[in-house]
């Protein structure tokens, strides 16, 4: 494994207060050292990065991945290069797989073919309960052994209190996280996008915020009862905001994450009967959008996440009450981000990186989110002045389900390490996805500049 010696970019590490123009060294899959003149080491790639951000890799705690079950949507090899394009070292694969990733031996396919891809890390997240059908507790211990970082039924809601107390109370004890879809099933049946005056104009039947914040408020009175940590999955509603911020404020243990289409977009976009736009939870109202981007900057909402949620194209071309939920993000994340949050003046560069990064690592106790020396070398380079525009049909991701498509965004990845290897380098990405080699496993002549 050759060492990497990325030149001269602005290295931010919220993880250690670092904001500094250095150079990084890694070697080994580990940080060796950071700072001014490293000098070159033998046989090194040389990373150019002057005018570049250098960070932790960005961690996604919520991905769909489809696979098993779904690979002509998406599969782990797909969904982790996706990632790895992204800026994201590693991602969380949700467990609504089919089938169900609630065993041991399921969740072990996932980390094999993770290990096979050999992109983007990927962690499993294992469901509350066999089959996602909220009755029965799937075995926690054991999904854990196998590698699981955490608990969901997402796509479902937990909708038993009983069980998600039970859930809190044995998650507690292999220090794993719930991670909950708060939606309150008898509420959002049948509804296809949020209530409101778009819904009605549209003639379609709406679901109201309540419907998030009754859960919400539910699953934070349960992490109270059980000192379980609960963590509420994609937020919407400035109701939520206001729970979450209460329970943090009474010390709780309760963690949440909010999406770039719920800080970017509104209900309006479902105009026109417009299935990309279609999501759970909804796009909701322009104060609900305003709240979500308060609470990440603030700190209430702790982490973005994409929801990542790839369909084919002819599903998506259904009429909208029959149309599956969902978008991708992986690959525009960033740009969203940057464009939305930090050109806008709501967060510094080192608060995204925080929010993308250093913190979700922190909350589900995984690796990277940290360029300290004896690190992962678990990297991104950022060029945050490049202006592109969207183009799903260059993304890697196996599906193009995103309501962006031709928006101009600015902020996107140049560079992403993993375990001290470039799993991606857009220089040598130019022939996009489809191009006859895969940029991935590029081989890097000795001392190479990219």
């Amino acid at each position: 494994m050759r060492p990497i010696l990325i030149r001269g970019g602005r290295v931010i590490d919220p993880s250690r207060g670092t904001d500094e123009v250095a150079d990084l060294l890694v070697a080994d899959g580990k940080v060796q050292a950071s700072g001014r003149d490293l000098g070159r080491p033998d046989d090194a790639l040389i990373v150019e990065a002057a005018g570049k951000v250098v960070a932790p890799g960005l961690i996604d705690l919520h991905v769909h991945l489809r696979e098993p079950g779904q690979e002509d949507l998406e599969t782990v090899a797909t969904g982790s290069m996706a990632a790895a394009a992204g800026g994201f070292s590693a991602i969380c694969a949700m467990p609504n797989t089919d089938p169900v990733t609630d065993n041991q031996a399921a969740v072990g396919f996932i980390v094999s073919q993770a290990q096979r891809a050999a992109k983007a890390r990927v962690y499993p997240i294992g469901a509350v309960s066999l089959g996602q059908r909220g009755q029965q507790l799937a075995e926690f211990g054991e999904l854990v052994g196998a590698g699981a970082v955490a608990v969901s039924d997402d796509g479902k809601p937990v909708a038993s209190s009983h069980i998600m107390r039970t859930a809190l109370e044995y998650a507690r004890t292999f220090g794993i996280p719930v991670a909950d879809h708060c939606e309150d099933p008898t509420l959002a049946a049948g509804g296809a996008m949020h209530e409101g005056l778009v819904s009605t104009r549209l003639g379609l039947k709406g679901i109201p915020a309540a419907a998030e914040e009754i859960m919400v408020a539910r699953d934070i009175l349960l992490a109270e009862l059980t000192g379980g940590h609960v963590h509420l999955c994609h937020m919407s509603t400035r109701g939520s905001v206001e729970l979450i911020r209460r329970a943090k404020e009474k010390g709780l243990r309760v963690t949440a994450e909010a999406c770039p289409h719920h800080f970017t977009l509104t209900h309006e976009a479902c105009e026109g009967y417009n299935t990309n736009a279609k999501m759970n939870p909804p796009l909701r109202e322009p104060e609900d959008r305003e709240a979500i981007r308060q609470a990440i900057r603030d700190g209430t909402i702790d982490v973005i996440c994409t929801d990542h949620a790839p369909h084919h194209y002819d599903a998506k071309e259904r009429e909208f009450d029959d149309a599956p939920n969902g978008i991708i993000g992986l690959e525009t994340a960033l740009g969203l981000a940057v464009t939305e949050l930090v050109e806008t003046g709501l967060l510094s560069l080192a608060d995204l990186v925080s929010r993308m990064s250093t913190t979700p690592a922190r909350i589900f106790n995984l690796p990277g989110g940290t360029l300290a020396p004896g690190a992962a070398a678990d990297v991104v380079v950022i060029d945050p002045e490049h202006a592109w525009t969207v183009a799903p049909e260059e993304f890697f991701s196996k599906s193009r389900n995103t309501p962006f498509g031709g928006r101009r965004l600015r902020g996107r990845a140049e560079t992403t390490i993993v375990r001290g290897q470039v799993v991606f380098a857009r220089e040598v990405a130019a022939n996009g996805p489809a191009g006859p080699a895969d940029p991935a496993r590029k081989e890097y002549s000795a001392g190479r500049t990219i």
